[in-house]
C-alpha cells in the first residue's frame, strides 16, 4: 500500500493552523475539545484529516461571513465574561476564543459571586457561565441578574453545562432568554452565536 504523505490526506497541527489561520495551540485545543477529529502517530504526533480541516474552514467562512455593509467601528471588541470554576475549561475556552476571527475582550470569574462583581466592573456584552460551581452557583447568579430592577435584564447570557434538561428543571430551571449549550460544547455553533452578537453590536454603534 502506498504511504500517505502529510501533504495529501492528513495534516500536522502546524499545517492545520496555517490553513485555518490560527495558532498551533488553538488547533491542539480544538482537537482536545473534539472540534477537530485527530489521532496520534506511533511517535505521539497528532495527525488531522485534511477533509476535517476543510470542513471546519468552510463552516467558519459560512458562519462568520462579513456583514454586507462596511462597518466603521470594525476595531471595536466584544466584551465577554466567562464564569467557570474548572481551570482546565477556563484555559480551553480562552484558547478557543483566541482562534475566533473577531476581537473579543475575555474576562473570567470562578463562581457566581465573583461573576457578579466582574459584571458590575466591566459591563460585558455577553456572559457565558457554568451552572454547578462552589459558593454562589450559576443558577443563583442568573436569577440575580434577571430580577426586576437589576439593570441587567437585557444582558445576553449563555449557559454551558453537563446537566440534562430534567436536572435543570429540578433546580428551578433557567430564566427566560438564557441560551443553553450542553457539554461537550459545539464550539462552532457557540462561535457563530457570539459572532452574531458582535455584528449586532457594531450595527447598533453605526446607528447612534
Amino acid at each position: 500500500m502506498r504511504k500517505i504523505s502529510a501533504n495529501e490526506d492528513v495534516m500536522t497541527t502546524r499545517e492545520a493552523g496555517e490553513t485555518l489561520g490560527v495558532a498551533v495551540r488553538t488547533v491542539q485545543l480544538w482537537v482536545e475539545a473534539g472540534v477537530l477529529p485527530a489521532w496520534r502517530t506511533a511517535g505521539g504526533h497528532r495527525r488531522i484529516a485534511r477533509s476535517a480541516v476543510e470542513k471546519l474552514m468552510a463552516e467558519r467562512k459560512h458562519d462568520l461571513a462579513p456583514a454586507s455593509e462596511p462597518v466603521a467601528t470594525a476595531l471595536a471588541s466584544l466584551k465577554l465574561l466567562l464564569v467557570e470554576d474548572d481551570p482546565l475549561l477556563l484555559r480551553l475556552f480562552s484558547g478557543v476564543v483566541a482562534g475566533w476571527n473577531f476581537p473579543v475582550e475575555l474576562t473570567t470569574a470562578t463562581n457566581g459571586f465573583e461573576g457578579l462583581v466582574r459584571i458590575g466592573e466591566m459591563r460585558p456584552d455577553i456572559v457565558v457561565s457554568d451552572l454547578i460551581m462552589p459558593g454562589m452557583d450559576g443558577f443563583e447568579m442568573l436569577r440575580a441578574l434577571k430580577k426586576p430592577g437589576s439593570g441587567f435584564g437585557n444582558l445576553k447570557m449563555l449557559v454551558i453545562t453537563a446537566l440534562g434538561e430534567d436536572e435543570i428543571d429540578e433546580r428551578g430551571g433557567l430564566p427566560d432568554g438564557v441560551t443553553c449549550f450542553q457539554k461537550p460544547v459545539n464550539y462552532s455553533k457557540l462561535e457563530a452565536l457570539v459572532h452574531k452578537y458582535f455584528t449586532d453590536k457594531l450595527q447598533r454603534a453605526t446607528v447612534k
